[in-house]
Parts: C-alpha cells; sequence; structure tokens
C-alpha cells in the first residue's frame, strides 16, 4: 500500500487515536503522543502540512515495531 502523499502531522495524529495514542503535550510545531497498548510508547510528530514522505514512513515503521505489525497491516488500519 502507497503512503499518504498530502497527510498533515495532525491528521496523523488523529489516526492514530485509533491505536489508543493520546496527545500528551505540544511543544511548539511538534505533537507528543503515548500509548499504553503493549507497553509504553511514545511518538513525536511534527504538526507539519503536509509530513514528508520519509519522516511519515519513518513513524509508521516505529509504530509498526512497537505492535507486532507489518507496514502494510498497519497502513490498512490507519487509512
Amino acid at each position: 500500500m502507497k503512503l499518504p502523499r498530502d497527510l498533515t502531522g495532525l491528521q496523523l495524529v488523529k489516526n492514530l487515536e485509533l491505536l489508543g495514542y493520546l496527545i500528551t503535550r505540544q511543544t511548539g510545531s511538534h505533537i507528543r503522543v503515548t500509548t499504553l497498548q503493549g507497553g509504553e510508547h511514545h511518538l513525536t510528530i511534527p504538526a507539519h502540512n503536509p509530513l514528508k514522505i520519509g519522516t511519515l514512513s519513518a513513524l509508521l515503521n516505529d509504530i509498526a515495531q512497537h505492535f507486532n505489525l507489518t507496514r502494510d497491516e498497519l497502513l490498512s488500519r490507519l487509512f
């Protein structure tokens, strides 16, 4: 599955709520989200419009690794 090219940081944060992530703080244009599902996991997501593909790819790989999913499985859950 291809990565969305026009996804903003705020849209990604909303989609991550499906996996139990909640906003814990925001400093400037960076949003820190945390989940307790599958153990505690923190992510810092830039609130840029749109997210760069490399940044989005790295974030999704980190999330997929935390939940023991492939990247395609994660993409089908989020989008």
